[in-house]
C-alpha cells in the first residue's frame, strides 16, 4: 500500500510542477495567442483547477499513507482524470480557439467533484 500512496504522491508532484511550467508558458509564450483569441481567462482557470486538484491528489497520497482505503484511489483517478478532461480542454480551446473543445469540460469538471466526494468517504472510513 506504501508504494500505492508513493505513486499518488509523485503524480501530485508532476502535476504540480506541470502547472507552473503551462502557466509559464501561457503568461510568456502563449500571450499573444491567449490575447488573439480572447481566451486568456480560459488558460488560467485551466491552470488554477490543475493546480487546486494536482494539490487534491497530494492530499490523498498523504491520506493513503496513513491508511490506506479503496475511496482514495479512486478520488486519485477522478482527480487525475478531471485534469485531463477538465483543463486539457481549457487549455485546448484556448490555444485553437475552437468553442467545441469546451463541450468536454463539463466531464472533467464533474470527475473533479466526484473525486472530493470519494475523497470524503475515504476520509469517513479511516476517521476514527
Amino acid at each position: 500500500m506504501q508504494n500505492k500512496a508513493k505513486n499518488i504522491l509523485t503524480t501530485g508532484c508532476v502535476l504540480a510542477g506541470l502547472a507552473v511550467a503551462i502557466g509559464a508558458f501561457g503568461a510568456h509564450g502563449l500571450k499573444s495567442l491567449l490575447l488573439e483569441n480572447g481566451r486568456t481567462d480560459v488558460f488560467e482557470t485551466a491552470v488554477k483547477y490543475h493546480f487546486y486538484h494536482a494539490f487534491a491528489i497530494l492530499v490523498v497520497g498523504l491520506l493513503a499513507r496513513q491508511s490506506w482505503n479503496k475511496w482514495y484511489q479512486w478520488s486519485f483517478t477522478c482527480f487525475l482524470a478531471g485534469i485531463l478532461f477538465f483543463s486539457g480542454a481549457l487549455y485546448t480551446l484556448a490555444i485553437a480557439n475552437q468553442a467545441i473543445l469546451g463541450a468536454v469540460a463539463p466531464i472533467g469538471g464533474t470527475l473533479l467533484m466526484v473525486g472530493w466526494g470519494l475523497l470524503i468517504l475515504g476520509v469517513r472510513k479511516t476517521a476514527g
